[in-house]
């Protein structure tokens, strides 16, 4: 790593088949693996700064998850990326010039294999509208593309105080604590 990014996400994600989950995500990032052990496998990525963690756990694997994606920083970044993807087949679709999220946008799908969706996408502003391809569960719609959200979303949300201090949550990663 040349330089790092803080502060960076981490997501752990369960899976039915390691051996596969790592050979998709080797494609889609680019890259190996940081660290592989008996059913666990984990990446840290510069760009973007995440540290993704794979617990192999076929009965933990969540249904109706939604879906992880990240933001490209130009629109080259974003020919690039849907290039390589396309090029070793994990496109599972593309949309470019769509009004997603009440913003406009150009990305691309892929799919791992336990059917979690990443959007890899590039913002170029933000719309007065929602591309009415997108309905939303709360308009009975069973489309699951884009940023589905209850309609709770159209609050405005405050953010929720902070339960710890940010100085003190890595001494909660103590060996044998479960924290990755």
């Amino acid at each position: 790593m040349d330089s790092v990014t803080f502060p960076r996400m981490h997501v752990s994600l369960y899976v039915a088949d390691l051996a596969a989950t790592v050979n998709f995500y080797t494609a889609f990032f680019g890259q190996p693996a940081a660290k592989i052990r008996r059913g666990y496998a984990k990446y840290v990525l510069d760009k973007p700064a995440l540290i993704i963690s794979f617990v192999e756990n076929p009965a933990r694997v969540a249904s109706n998850f939604g879906h992880l994606g990240f933001q490209v920083e130009t629109v080259a970044e974003m020919a690039q990326r849907l290039a390589q993807a396309r090029a070793i087949g994990l496109v599972a679709r593309e949309e470019i010039g769509t009004a997603c999220c009440y913003a406009k946008q150009d990305k691309f799908w892929v799919n791992d294999p336990d059917g979690v969706e990443w959007e890899v996408y590039y913002f170029h502003e933000d719309a007065e509208f929602n591309d009415p391809r997108y309905q939303h569960e709360y308009d009975e719609a069973t489309n699951s593309q884009c940023c589905i959200a209850p309609a709770a979303a159209a609050v405005a949300l405050q953010p929720a105080p902070m339960a710890f201090p940010l100085a003190t949550a890595a001494a909660a990663c103590t060996p044998g604590s479960n924290c990755c």
